[in-house]
């Protein structure tokens, strides 16, 4: 769950909901406003550490500052 953490420590004040949903055969997928930034199945990988929080910061208006 460190993307869940990372997102919601870095991003807290722009993110009004953050679900996880379990899924059957170690399914991984993060979207955003209905737009995929992580799917393991896609990728065929787990996601590196930090990159799922990088995907979700390259969709963001250059101004939102991190939390804190």
């Amino acid at each position: 769950m460190s993307a869940a953490r990372d997102l919601l420590f870095t991003y807290q004040h722009v993110i009004e909901e953050l679900r996880l949903v379990t899924g059957s055969k170690g399914v991984f997928d993060v979207v955003v406003d209905d737009a995929v930034l992580f799917s393991k199945h896609v990728e065929g990988r787990h996601a590196e550490p930090g990159e799922v929080l990088e995907r979700f910061r390259a969709t963001l208006d250059p101004d939102v500052r991190e939390y804190g």
